[in-house]
């Protein structure tokens, strides 16, 4: 599987990216965004093995100040997932020669996905993949984030992150301090959902400690487009990575049949 890789000028910012696949102007490519403390590297070789089983492109990307792109200043504002969605991903797009995409997204990458969606008109959109998605704040979800800083100040986490961010810090600290400021708790995005206007796959950890199954609901109750949702049982908050054997196929098989909707001629009326 040929493997690409560099860093483009995006918004102010050198956002380092790989791809994997025909390349984004050859065919439909699945862009990929990761979680909160994620990164290009922490995909491991999920990408490549998406690639395979869709026939796809497939395109990955760190958010500035994660991975090895630029770093930001903090804190990151508290509407940081907006404004990734309204700023970033459209001309990251525009960069990489995207001609027809499916957004894939972890986590606040699934959020930024779901804004992005819900409030921008790219007729190179073709679905939505959201693992894990948040769509408001949940007293389990935040009282995990805010354990997470014992994990990295006092255990190996910022070793394990060190491995994959040039600036550890800042992806773990503007991620924990976003989350856990007392102006977050409020926050909601759900009303992107109501704009979607193309299909979704919403997977779902059943254990997942940062996020319940009101998450999946507030899907099915408020999109128009059609929704699949995935429940994946025994698996926490990444159940692709937990169960690579059930979202693997799901994903190659939503991204076919869509595929095989764009490809099938218009009936006549």
């Amino acid at each position: 599987m040929e493997w690409r890789a560099g860093t483009v000028s995006v918004a102010g910012h050198d956002l380092d990216y790989a791809c994997w696949g025909p390349a984004p102007g050859d065919a439909p490519t699945l862009v990929m965004l990761h979680e909160g403390l994620g990164s290009v590297g922490l995909w491991r070789d999920w990408p490549e093995a998406l690639a395979e089983a869709t026939g796809m492109g497939v395109l990955a990307y760190s958010r500035a100040g994660y991975g090895r792109s630029s770093s930001v200043q903090l804190p990151r504002p508290l509407d940081y997932m907006t404004r990734e969605a309204e700023d970033v991903l459209g001309p990251l797009l525009d960069a990489a020669g995207v001609t027809s995409a499916v957004l894939l997204g972890h986590s606040d990458g699934a959020t930024i996905a779901a804004i992005y969606a819900g409030s921008v008109s790219d007729m190179r959109v073709r679905g939505l993949i959201l693992i894990a998605p948040h769509f408001f704040t949940e007293p389990e979800g935040l009282a995990a984030i805010r354990a997470a800083k014992s994990a990295y100040e006092s255990g190996d986490l910022k070793d394990r992150l060190a491995r994959h961010h040039d600036h550890p810090d800042v992806a773990f600290y503007g991620w924990r301090d976003a989350w856990t400021d007392p102006g977050f708790a409020d926050w909601n995005v759900g009303d992107a959902i109501d704009h979607w206007r193309i299909p979704s796959l919403v997977v779902q950890g059943s254990e997942d400690p940062y996020g319940t199954l009101a998450q999946v609901r507030e899907v099915e109750g408020r999109a128009y487009a059609p929704v699949e949702a995935l429940i994946v049982d025994g698996t926490g908050h990444a159940p692709h990575r937990d169960a690579p054997e059930i979202v693997t196929p799901a994903v190659a098989g939503f991204c076919a049949t869509l595929m095989a909707l764009e490809d099938a001629p218009s009936e006549a009326h």
